[in-house]
């Protein structure tokens, strides 16, 4: 057995820090914190690199005697409690002791401070293992901390820290979330040099403005609702506004951000039967509660809490959230394109809209393989009415087949038409006419009259399927029948055939004429930079436009032309990046399923019987066309035996 020892106190700090300093954020974070428990009202942060070379955190609160600056970076040596008692109720960000301890075993650091009162101020020291003495300096009131060369002696977990981008958009994750309860307090980000942030103090509904952008902002509802013994007050986005991950939303505990199972919980139980199961809501949410109800002594980031009456809480959240909600009106805006060239009612406009739809798809599966749709038909069985799975022969299937290889349609509705030619060679003519041999779908047909006259050609063997809700393709098969959702099937084909674009070169883009430009945070500019080589695949061109917006210059031609809106789009895929560190591969394949997701046919479109007729032939070129690309089902089936049970035949 190997003797037991006592490690030596740089060793101890070091693993302290390992739990404490994860990365540049979580200086930013313990920095600020001191600040405000140090009662600060303005707070101004430094950066360069993305923390790895400095982090600096001014501040004007009150400043240190010299007697506890010269404890400053003493393990466990804190201002904020003394007992026992203290620890259950603790009112301050701080109070564990270990964040400059920790922070100085990694870095070379150095605090300035001075009280408003003394007449000069104070500075101290910390190159890893050593810790200088106290010594005069000049300085401001406040304190000042500044860490250079973060984990300068630990380069193991140098190696782990991300781009420079990545990181700062860390940071500004920090300042969101200690900005956001504190808007009393001033606010400066700087990054190599250039302010990105400037916040003065401001209402929470302002300062959650500029934080998150005014297009969420817009979206808000304010709240204030004390519960008992607990305070309730924030922000609740109405369901129009709801995001593709729960990133946006925003949970403090006094003043505290956390992450919490049971505030989840009841938040997405208020939103239930409002919001699309597959979107998470916008909220900031703040919860005041005697401190003695609640123990943040849980984790070392101080990042998890556990409430002494969670289901008190869990309760008193879901009822003000609904009750904000009720009260609310929650019905989204119309936004009208005006670049749309008409009305839906205009049946020029619609025609000219189902043109273009029908040229874009037929450009983008023009190099797919031509559809040879040869299938058994079982002894007695009509024409019309064979099986999508029985063995190849040369008898031809009964459905229409589009004259171009691999085209289909899709229904027009609500589709705009194309606002700028696609990219093409230079010198080469760009046209958004349609072609004159395209031809155009006739209207679909009520779904009264379709089921109707589908019981009567059925029969006949000349309409082999029946479209029922305007979701469901119903198809009979050699032993029974299929029921499809043609949401997932078309998402499923879409998904096959974006990938292999995507394996053989980037995608078919459209240049916009006038850019569309969102609110973007640093945060959003990092990820875009991350993953600059993605977007060039899929045929995506954002650029910055100004310190807070992003300009869409280049979009995917199948999007555009299905009418998904390019921010909405943009919105979405930064919040898919933002989900976790992906590989190239695994981030492209998440974001091919949103694109055909969001340009896959709907729940709720009617589809022509051509259409219909192409979408089944395409069924049976794919692999894989049992289940989306989200492993939901495309396909239930129904032996003639399950039915026969059903009806007692049995």
């Amino acid at each position: 057995m190997p003797e037991i020892r006592v490690l030596p106190r740089h060793l101890i700090n070091k693993i302290a820090a390992g739990e404490v300093i994860e990365r540049p954020a979580s200086v930013v974070k313990e920095l600020v914190e001191n600040a405000l428990d140090a009662g600060a009202g303005r707070i101004v942060i430094t950066v360069e690199e993305g923390g790895a070379r400095l982090i600096a955190v001014s501040d004007d609160g009150r400043g240190m005697s010299p007697e506890d600056l010269a404890l400053a970076f003493v393990p466990h040596a804190t201002s904020k409690i003394a007992s026992e008692e203290d620890l259950l109720g603790i009112r301050t960000m701080g109070f564990r002791g270990e964040a400059l301890s920790s922070i100085a075993s990694v870095s070379h650091a150095c605090i300035l401070t001075r009280r408003a009162g003394d007449d000069s101020g104070w500075e101290i020291r910390a190159d890893g293992e050593s810790v200088s003495d106290v010594r005069p300096a000049p300085a401001p009131p406040g304190s000042s901390v500044s860490v250079r060369d973060l984990f300068f002696n630990t380069p193991a977990r140098r190696k782990f820290m991300r781009a420079a981008a990545t990181e700062f958009g860390y940071i500004t994750e920090q300042l969101i979330r200690h900005a956001l309860p504190n808007s009393q307090v001033a606010f400066t980000l700087t990054h190599n040099g250039r302010v990105v942030q400037q916040l003065e103090p401001a209402g929470l509904l302002q300062r959650a403005q500029t934080l998150l952008g005014p297009e969420v902002a817009g979206e808000l509802i304010e709240f204030d609702s004390p519960e008992r013994s607990l305070r309730l007050r924030g922000l609740l986005g109405r369901p129009s506004a709801g995001r593709a991950n729960a990133n946006w939303q925003y949970f403090f505990v006094n003043g505290r951000f956390v992450r919490d199972r049971f505030l989840s919980h009841a938040l997405r139980e208020a939103y239930r039967g409002l919001i699309d199961p597959g979107r998470y809501p916008v909220a900031v949410v703040f919860l005041d509660l005697p401190p003695e109800e609640v123990d943040v002594n849980v984790h070392p980031a101080k990042i998890e809490v556990r409430f002494r009456n969670s289901q008190q809480v869990h309760s008193a959240v879901l009822a003000v959230s609904r009750e904000t909600l009720q009260k609310a009106d929650l019905s989204p805006a119309v936004q009208l394109d005006p670049a749309s060239g008409g009305g839906l009612d205009d049946p020029a406009a619609l025609d000219h809209r189902r043109s273009s739809l029908k040229q874009a798809l037929a450009d983008f599966f023009k190099s797919a393989p031509r559809p040879q749709p040869r299938l058994d038909y079982p002894p007695g069985l009509p024409p019309g009415m064979g099986s999508y799975h029985g063995r190849r022969h040369d008898s031809a299937l009964p459905i229409p087949i589009p004259d171009r290889p691999g085209e289909f349609t899709l229904p027009a509705a609500a589709l705009p038409a194309a606002q700028s030619p696609v990219d093409s060679p230079a010198g080469a003519p760009a046209s958004t006419a349609a072609p004159q041999d395209v031809v155009i779908p006739p209207q679909p047909i009520a779904q009264e009259t379709a089921i109707a006259d589908w019981a009567g050609q059925a029969a006949l063997g000349s309409l082999p399927y029946l479209q029922v809700h305007n979701t469901y393709l119903v198809v009979p098969t050699a032993d029974g029948l299929d029921i499809i959702d043609q949401h997932a099937l078309h998402e499923r084909i879409l998904y096959e055939e974006l990938s292999r674009r995507v394996s053989a070169g980037n995608l078919p883009a459209q240049r916009l004429l006038i850019p569309e430009v969102l609110e973007a945070g640093p945060t959003e500019k990092a990820l875009l930079a991350e993953h600059a080589n993605l977007l060039d695949r899929l045929g995506l061109e954002v650029g910055s436009f100004g310190p807070s917006s992003l300009a869409i210059q280049k979009y995917p031609l199948l999007l555009a032309q299905r009418g998904v809106a390019a921010k909405s789009f943009l919105r979405d895929l930064l919040d898919l990046l933002a989900q976790g560190p992906q590989g190239g591969e695994e981030a492209l394949s998440a974001v091919l399923e949103t694109m055909a997701c969001k340009a896959a046919v709907k729940a709720g479109d009617p589809l022509t019987p051509e259409e219909i007729s192409a979408l089944l032939a395409r069924r049976q070129q794919i692999d894989r066309s049992s289940a989306c690309p989200h492993g939901r089902p495309t396909t239930l089936s129904l032996s003639l035996g399950q039915l026969q049970k059903q009806f007692k035949r049995t």
